[in-house]
This record gives structure tokens, C-alpha cells and sequence, in this order.
């Protein structure tokens, strides 16, 4: 399909989107496995708690997993407990009638796995505190969700594309952190399906750069340039996302070099024809934010190296 400048409304992308839908949406269903959460626990582990059963209540001595995994599963389950939220709008910005309302439906069934088995994970093994999670998680979904960019179908889709890849890259990275086995083999059963997850919005996007190129490359530029994960409302965010990022679990160098280089690649956004106007000015703007998360992310990596050499260094005095 020839690129085209003429730009379209919400409704005619929607309808034209529509075929490249459900041709994702059997793909989709061709690829995904079946799965159950039950398997992927170690239930053995498990002993009764504090309460009605009279057991032992939690302590930072029941686990062995690094403060900064602890943080990022943390964050990674209350993101996935705002499951209702996420429902709500892409339901709002999607639709619920046809392949749209099916692959929305389909894609809340499968998201709602990955809180399941994490919580699980988490509770047998002792992993965190359980009291502080359900405060964290009560006060949390409490705040709701809302997207950033409204009801924008373009910004929904370009925002999910690079969402559900970081998430991927998120909880694989914090499997391989965690040093249990269970943990990591959890994890990347999670990461698979946030894979599936965004190629299907990512082909989406690619069909919408043919059908309205200048707006699609205002959205993704929007998008990247203004990021949040969609857990940033959490409360300590800001805390555990540094702890996390200091453990090179998550940081700007992964963000850009696992997340949205890869993605800006497969829709080859600097050689797409036939931009003009504000798309040619979106995607000048997407190349200048890039080369200085280039530099940020280079000077993060340079000064978390020295800090930890000067560590080494101290650690080395003292014995």
C-alpha cells in the first residue's frame, strides 16, 4: 500500500485497521501457548502465615533474593495489578465490537495470568513482605490508571508497542537477577506472552505508518519522547526505579538499546518516504531526542560504573 499524506480520522483508522487485526489476531492465536500459573510455583516452599492459621509472620530473613530484585518484582506486580485500568482504556480507545473487541478481550485474559503467578511466587516463597504489598498494591489501584495521552488511538498504539516490550525486557532481566531458578524460569514464561503482546501492536503500527505516515510518526514521537512505565504512580517509584536501574536491571542504556531502538527499526522510521509537514518536523524531533537519550544513557552507564569500582575499591580496604 503507497505511503499517503492524507490524514484520517480515529473512525476510518479503526475500520481499515480492522482485516490487519484479525489477521494479527490469528496469528496471534496460532503462536500463543497455553500456559498455567500453577505449574510455574514452587508450592512446597510454602508454611502458613501470621493470622487465622497461627503461623510464622514474614520476615527480610525468609529470602534471599537481592534488594533490587525484591524492588523490581515489586513494581512488576503492582504494574500488573492495574490490569482493570489498562482493560478499561484500551476498550475506550479500541473498542469493543469485532477483531478490535475480541484481541482486547484476549489480551486482558492473558495479562491477567502474569499478576496471578507472580503474587503466587511471591507469597510462597516469602519473597516480600505480603503485608506491605497488599498496602502498596490496595493504594495503587486505589490511584486507577489513566493513559497519558487520552483516547489518542495512534498514541495508545505506538505507547503499547514500546510498553510491551519493556515490560518483556523488564521482567526477563529481573528473573536473571533474582538468583532463583524459579524465579527467572517464571519470569520469562510472563515475558513471552509481553512479547506476543507487542509484535501485535507493533505490526498494527507498522500498517498505520502506511495508511496516515505523518500522523502515525507525530504519535510514536509523542510516545517516546514523553515515556513513563505504566506503573510510575506507585508509591516510591521513583526510590525503586533508581535501585533498579543501579542493578542494570532497567535503565536509560536498556531502555534504548533493548526497547526503542529495536522497535524504531522494524517500522524503519528514518527511511520512510513521504512525510511532510508535521511528520517530517515529529520525526527531526524523534532524531535529536534520540541522540541526547544516547548521551544520557552513556553518562548513567560511565558514572554507575565508577560508583561501583569506587565500592569494590572501599570493600577491598576493609579486609
Amino acid at each position: 500500500m503507497p505511503l499517503t499524506s492524507r490524514p484520517k480520522t480515529t473512525a476510518e483508522l479503526l475500520m481499515e485497521l480492522e482485516p490487519v487485526v484479525g489477521a494479527e489476531l490469528d496469528r496471534h492465536l496460532s503462536t500463543a501457548k497455553e500456559w498455567f500459573p500453577h505449574q510455574y510455583v514452587p508450592w512446597s516452599q510454602g508454611r502458613d502465615f501470621d493470622g487465622p492459621f497461627d503461623g510464622e509472620a514474614w520476615s527480610p530473613e525468609d529470602t534471599n533474593i537481592s534488594p533490587a530484585a525484591r524492588e523490581a518484582l515489586i513494581v512488576n506486580l503492582l504494574t500488573e495489578d492495574n490490569l482493570p485500568g489498562y482493560h478499561r482504556e484500551i476498550a475506550t480507545i479500541f473498542g469493543r465490537d469485532g477483531a478490535w473487541g475480541t484481541w482486547v478481550d484476549r489480551w486482558t485474559a492473558e495479562e491477567n495470568r502474569h499478576g496471578i503467578v507472580i503474587r503466587d511466587y511471591l507469597t510462597v516463597t516469602r519473597a516480600v513482605d505480603p503485608v506491605a504489598l497488599e498496602r502498596a498494591r490496595m493504594r495503587h489501584m486505589e490511584g486507577g490508571y489513566q493513559a497519558d495521552h487520552g483516547d489518542k488511538m495512534l498514541h495508545g498504539l505506538a505507547y503499547v508497542s514500546f510498553q510491551e516490550l519493556a515490560t518483556r525486557i523488564s521482567h526477563r532481566n529481573t528473573g536473571k537477577a533474582s538468583g532463583d531458578p524459579a524465579c527467572e524460569r517464571l519470569l520469562a514464561r510472563v515475558a513471552a506472552d509481553e512479547n506476543l503482546h507487542m509484535i501485535f501492536y507493533r505490526n498494527l503500527l507498522a500498517a498505520a505508518f502506511e495508511l496516515s505516515p505523518n500522523e502515525t510518526m507525530r504519535a510514536v514521537t509523542d510516545v517516546v519522547t514523553s515515556f513513563q512505565m505504566p506503573g510510575h504512580t506507585i508509591d516510591g517509584f521513583l526510590r525503586k526505579s533508581v535501585a533498579i536501574a543501579n542493578a542494570g536491571i532497567y535503565d536509560l542504556r536498556v531502555h534504548l538499546d533493548d526497547v526503542l531502538s529495536p522497535v524504531l527499526r522494524q517500522w524503519r522510521v528514518f527511511d520512510l518516504e513521504g512525510l511532510d509537514g508535521d511528520g517530517d518536523k515529529a520525526r527531526q524531533e524523534l532524531s535529536a531526542f534520540l541522540e541526547g537519550l544516547e548521551a544520557a544513557a552513556t553518562r548513567f552507564t560511565e558514572r554507575r560504573a565508577e560508583r561501583q569500582a569506587r565500592a569494590t575499591e572501599a570493600g577491598a580496604e576493609t579486609r
